[in-house]
Parts: C-alpha cells; sequence; structure tokens
C-alpha cells in the first residue's frame, strides 16, 4: 500500500514538473505601440527625440537691489511670461532650483533650435530684464514627450502662483 500513496503523489508531481510553462515575453508585452500622430504632434524624430534650448536662470547683478513692491511686480511678470510662453508652446518645462551654491535660480527648456532664438524669448522675461536674473544657455536634444509637460501641469496644479 505504501509503494501506491508514493506514486499516487509522485506522478501528479511530475507531471506537474513536465508540463511546460510558458513565459511571459515581456520584451513585446511590455513595450508601447509607435504612435506616429503622437511622434508628430510633439515634434519627435525617429528616436521620439527633439532639439530644445536649455536655459539656467544664475543670480544677477541687481537681485539684492530690488526689494518689496517692485520685485514683487517683477517676479509676477515673471511667471506671466512662462504661461505666455507654455500657452505659446514655446515652453517645455520650467522651474526654480532648490538654495545651492551656484547662484542657480531656475531653468527653462525652450522648444526653440537656436540660442538666437532661444535669446529672444528670455530677452521677454521681466526678471532677466531687469537684471534678477542673468541666463546661460546651451542647445539641448531630449524626449519629445516633454512637450506634453505644459498640458499635463494644467491638469494636476491645484493652484498657480
Amino acid at each position: 500500500m505504501k509503494p501506491f500513496v508514493s506514486l499516487l503523489v509522485a506522478i501528479p508531481l511530475a507531471l506537474a514538473c513536465a508540463v511546460p510553462v510558458q513565459a511571459q515575453d515581456t520584451k513585446s508585452d511590455a513595450a508601447p505601440k509607435y504612435d506616429a500622430e503622437l511622434a508628430q504632434t510633439l515634434g519627435g524624430d525617429d528616436y521620439g527625440m527633439k532639439k530644445y534650448v536649455l536655459v539656467l536662470l544664475k543670480t544677477g547683478p541687481k537681485d539684492a537691489e530690488i526689494k518689496d513692491q517692485a520685485r514683487a511686480d517683477i517676479f509676477a511678470g515673471h511667471m506671466k511670461n512662462i504661461g505666455r510662453l507654455a500657452d505659446e508652446g514655446k515652453l517645455a518645462v520650467a522651474g526654480p532650483f532648490r538654495k545651492n551654491e551656484q547662484g542657480m535660480r531656475g531653468l527653462f527648456i525652450l522648444n526653440v533650435e537656436t540660442i538666437e532664438e532661444a535669446r529672444v524669448l528670455v530677452d521677454t522675461d521681466p526678471a532677466v530684464h531687469a537684471g534678477i536674473f542673468v541666463v546661460e544657455m546651451t542647445p539641448w536634444y531630449g524626449s519629445a514627450s516633454l512637450m506634453a509637460t505644459p498640458e499635463i501641469h494644467k491638469k494636476i496644479a491645484k493652484a498657480n502662483p
């Protein structure tokens, strides 16, 4: 009887081990489908990338001099300008840096291909114009998906500065 019980346990166990397990094809399951229309809308190349200009805003020579209401007015204009550039599709990303020793205050990723085009846009910023900020610019190649950021941000921001 004992060999029979052993067979009752051993046979199903052997069959379970012998059944081929089909591995999940993670490459095809996980890879999203290419969306040509979205790539074109966002300006992406074959790699889903595009040219931008990265702008670093650094502490300017007049930063400490401009105070109180004048400073508040300039920063209100700075924020309004950021919103305008985003609405026009010229600004992919903007934001401040946390306190640092390099004097870096913020960044813009502008949806333009040349420093000259970026300069025209940056010169419309009241904080740059007033000397609160100075800028450093460099060409940058990044994901075209950044161009979706302004619309997504509108959906997740509860308040505006």
